[in-house]
């Protein structure tokens, strides 16, 4: 199956571990087995022999005696080791495979995040990932674990006696078919109930993440119901999985109880015609258990292995998600740039089957010049910004930098020579500082300082409770809007790039805040080129030229005092915020 071929190249690196595993495991499972040999060796040489009863105590004290040292003293160690290497090796497989999973997801784009919920990303990387542990743990050692034992005891019942080995093993076909009839369908019902399961968690974060709109609305009965209804879908898949896996159990089960009942049946029946000794019958009544024993096993292992290959699937439909931004072969490493911007031809759609947002959009932004982009909401400036950073690729045209498509240079060394201050700026659930330092990774407390400073941040940071080391809470929630923004435009002076991107980075703040950070943004933006996507049109007056947009397209360019002498849209649409203000 793919895969599993596609597994097994993260356990690779690990097969001497695991064959060790196996090697180890063998000792334990087979140490068990000396107890039906020395039922049958209690009951034929001690019991039923015709030494005399000091001779029988004395050979009943030795033989105790060697196997309590070979239970108390040899078997614990190895049952460790087993354990121990069995576990390590899972989880750093585990280990890696998450690794390659978080490299993954930072490479998928905003497209993707667009149309996939948070907690699916979080349910692939955490619950599929972690049930694929059982194909190690399970698939490649404990199942061969088992079929080793289940071989073993054939061949040692073999050497006593043939005809009861052959009763012994009679029902072995009729289990084979079971399991291939009721764990094939299994594996559809193990996804279905996966995918429920990560469709509750993905509802459930989204809750979480947003309680203070359901707080707010009061609409506590409302969500309850949605919950409520994406749980009883859970609970059907789950119910559905659960019926069938008992009807597995049952018929598996049921074959497995028979077998034994039949070797006491024969076995008895050998005895009393003295066709078999009773020390053999004992050991044979032991050895059906450990024989079936592992079988039961194995059953339990195929749902395991049902549920662990459904998981799989999941994690590696994951893997597959293609990446819409990625670097193009040939593709080279940003190092110097002047700060050149050009908008040739472009027209950009979000969807192939949707209209284009953009239209046919040419804007030639010099060195050091700030750009403003102004229009209604919806228009499509948001849209171009994102084009710069490569968010989203153009669908025609294309964007260049300093002369070069921007396709040409790699993505990440792309992206590194742009900082970016949005209107809602993400803040990790760290300290302030870890947050600015996001910007330049490497920088000292002092240039971490400096930037705070630049950003009029420092001054409400010290007066944290811890200063810079002070937690912000997820998304930064312990801080105030104007108090996140200066720390997001903190991280931009540390990071110091020659473009900046400012998306509405002023429009949800007070006055008195919004009067620190744009005082801090036009430090920011000197001797850069600058991009300022703004409604509040008062905040750009100073740019060097204003763009307005509509609808996707440029209508017309400016200073604005010439946009102003031209009393068109962008006079309009001044007019009706001097009015509002």
């Amino acid at each position: 199956m793919e895969s599993i071929k596609r597994y097994l190249q993260f356990v690779k690196p690990y097969k001497w571990q695991i064959i060790g595993t196996v090697l180890i495991g063998l000792l334990k499972f087979a140490i068990p087995l000396l107890i039906p040999l020395l039922s049958k060796y209690i009951v034929d040489d001690i019991i039923n022999s015709d030494l005399s009863t000091d001779m029988k105590s004395e050979r009943l004290l030795w033989a105790m005696g060697i196997m309590l040292f070979i239970f108390v003293a040899v078997r614990p160690p190895i049952e460790y080791y087993r354990q121990y290497f069995a576990q390590w090796t899972g989880t750093k497989i585990l280990y890696d495979i998450r690794n390659d999973l978080f490299t993954h997801v930072q490479k998928l784009s905003f497209k993707y995040y667009s149309n996939t919920r948070v907690g699916e990303v979080i349910s692939r990387m955490i619950t599929d990932v972690e049930q694929t542990k059982n194909f190690v743990i399970t698939g490649l050692m404990n199942l061969w674990l088992d079929i080793a034992t289940i071989i073993i005891v054939i061949v040692v019942m073999f050497t006593m006696d043939v005809k009861l080995t052959i009763v012994s093993i009679i029902m072995l076909p009729f289990y084979a078919f079971s399991i291939k009839h009721f764990f094939g369908k299994l594996r559809t019902y193990t996804r279905v109930r996966s995918q429920a399961l990560a469709d509750v968690q993905s509802h459930l974060h989204e809750r979480v993440s947003g309680m203070s709109v359901i707080k707010s609305f009061a609409i506590e009965d409302r969500e309850q119901e949605l919950f409520a209804k994406q749980n009883k879908n859970f609970l059907d898949k789950a119910l559905k999985h659960t019926s069938w896996n008992a009807k597995s159990f049952a018929v598996v089960n049921t074959i497995t109880d028979i077998a034994p009942l039949l070797v006491i049946g024969f076995a008895g029946y050998q005895v009393i015609n003295d066709q078999l000794t009773l020390g053999t019958m004992v050991a044979f009544v032991g050895f059906i258990d450990r024989l079936y024993n592992p079988l039961r096993r194995l059953v339990n292992s195929s749902t395991t292995m049902t549920q662990t290959l459904a998981s799989m699937d999941r994690v590696f439909e994951f893997v597959d998600e293609k990446y819409d931004i990625d670097d193009e072969p040939g593709s080279k490493e940003l190092k110097q740039v002047d700060g050149r911007i050009t908008f040739q031809d472009v027209s950009f759609a979000y969807d192939e089957k949707e209209a284009p947002v953009l239209k046919h959009i040419n804007l030639d932004v010099k060195p050091g010049e700030t750009i403003a982009l102004v229009g209604m909401s919806g228009g499509g400036k948001s849209s171009i910004v994102s084009l710069i950073s490569r968010f989203y690729d153009v669908t025609e045209g294309s964007v260049l930098l300093d002369g070069t498509d921007i396709r040409k240079y790699q993505v990440r060394s792309l992206r590194d020579k742009i900082g970016m201050v949005l209107q809602d700026n993400i803040l990790f659930s760290e300290s302030v500082k870890a947050n600015i330092l996001m910007g330049r990774p490497e920088a000292s407390d002092e240039e971490v300082f400096a930037a705070a400073k630049a950003a009029n941040a420092h001054d409400f940071i010290t007066s944290l409770k811890d200063g810079y080391e002070t937690k912000v809470g997820e998304r930064g929630v312990k801080l105030s809007g104007g108090q996140k923004q200066r720390v997001a435009i903190a991280r931009v002076f540390l990071k110091n790039p020659p473009i900046l991107v400012l998306d509405e980075a002023t429009s949800a703040l007070d006055l008195e805040s919004e009067h620190y950070i744009q005082e801090a943004l036009d430090i920011l933006a000197k001797k850069r080129t600058t991009i300022i996507v703004a409604h509040r049109l008062s905040t750009i007056t100073h740019a060097d030229r204003i763009v307005h947009i509509d609808n996707g397209e440029i209508t017309e360019i400016g200073t604005h005092e010439e946009l102003m002498k031209k009393q068109a849209h962008y006079y309009n649409l001044f007019q009706v915020q001097q009015l509002d203000a």
